[in-house]
């Protein structure tokens, strides 16, 4: 295996610089540590870290684009209680101020459901693993890994669960952000009903801005719908609301499920029957790979896991 002399050595620098590289020193000139990671990743050479450098960068998204941080807020607990368990000093950013990845050394960064253009070619500025939750890792790059949630299995979770309750024209409001792959939802969702027999056509699955959740709900009541499933986003509270403002009751005259989304689901008038992701888990396989990472062990690089139901009020039986 190369050391870290051997490195220095082919660049024709000290060890103290090529320490300096991989700590991320704000110092070194771009040219310099671009030569020496080009050298680093010739001969798979990566620093061991001691025990004083076990930051963890934990990197959310821009609460200017997404100001509903409730997903958030449910990934970060687990992340922060299971890296802390490990022995992690975590820092949070979010995805529009990313200045101290440069200037802190770190071992590793999770990023959460972000799209962000300034980490792309992340191995090309970091000889550290990076942990895309939701989000699938580019194939090109053996340090960005992926560990994220089933979408088909998780939205046809619902419609399976909403058919078994005799619904037969149910719709379904996608909230249209950057988070939760909207798209990938939509097409899910339509092969799903399509699957069942059921009404699949635009007029049954939407995507919805936050703003046009009460318009759209009255769009699929006069569609005469007997189930809604509202994912992504606080879709679930925004769409009882909207049912309340036009006078159905949940679940009396329409079924709801919605994602779970800890301040509100399990306190909704009735608590809402909901879909989730198994958070804890995610963080575990999370930490898991920074472990083998950093043990310089192989790593799984991409993570699928399944949604789970969580059964309350807002579906008749």
């Amino acid at each position: 295996m190369p050391t870290i002399q051997d490195i220095a050595r082919e660049a024709g620098v000290s060890t103290a610089t090529v320490s300096r590289v991989f700590s991320n020193h704000p110092n070194v000139k771009p040219t310099l540590r671009e030569q020496v990671l080009t050298i680093a990743r010739r001969h798979n050479y990566a620093p061991r870290l001691s025990g004083r450098r076990r930051t963890v960068m934990l990197i959310t998204p821009s609460r200017t684009e997404h100001p509903v941080q409730s997903y958030v807020d449910m990934v970060l607990t687990h992340l922060v209680e299971t890296a802390g368990q490990r022995g992690y000093r975590i820092e949070i950013l979010t995805e529009d101020s990313l200045d101290p990845l440069a200037n802190t050394p770190f071992c590793a960064a999770v990023r959460i459901s972000t799209e962000s253009p300034a980490l792309e070619n992340w191995e090309r500025h970091f000889q550290v693993p990076l942990i895309l939750i939701d989000r699938e890792a580019p194939k090109n790059q053996r340090k960005v890994i992926s560990v994220r949630s089933n979408e088909e299995q998780g939205m046809n979770l619902a419609i399976e669960y909403l058919v078994q309750r005799n619904c037969r024209r149910i719709g379904c409001l996608v909230s249209n952000t950057k988070m939760g792959n909207p798209e990938k939802r939509l097409l899910h969702l339509q092969k799903a009903l399509q699957q069942h027999g059921l009404p699949a056509s635009d007029a049954f699955v939407r995507l919805v801005r936050e703003e046009d959740y009460l318009e759209e709900v009255a769009k699929l009541l006069r569609q005469k719908v007997d189930g809604l499933f509202a994912p992504g986003g606080m879709g679930g509270i925004i769409t009882a609301y909207a049912l309340n403002l036009l006078g159905k009751r949940v679940p009396g005259d329409v079924s709801l499920i919605a994602s779970e989304r800890a301040v509100v689901s399990r306190y909704s008038l009735p608590p809402q029957t909901t879909i989730t992701q198994d958070y804890g888990r995610m963080a575990s396989i999370a930490v898991d790979a920074i472990d083998a990472s950093l043990r310089g062990e192989a790593v799984i690089r991409d993570t699928v896991l399944d949604y789970q139901l969580i059964e309350r009020e807002s579906v008749a039986r």
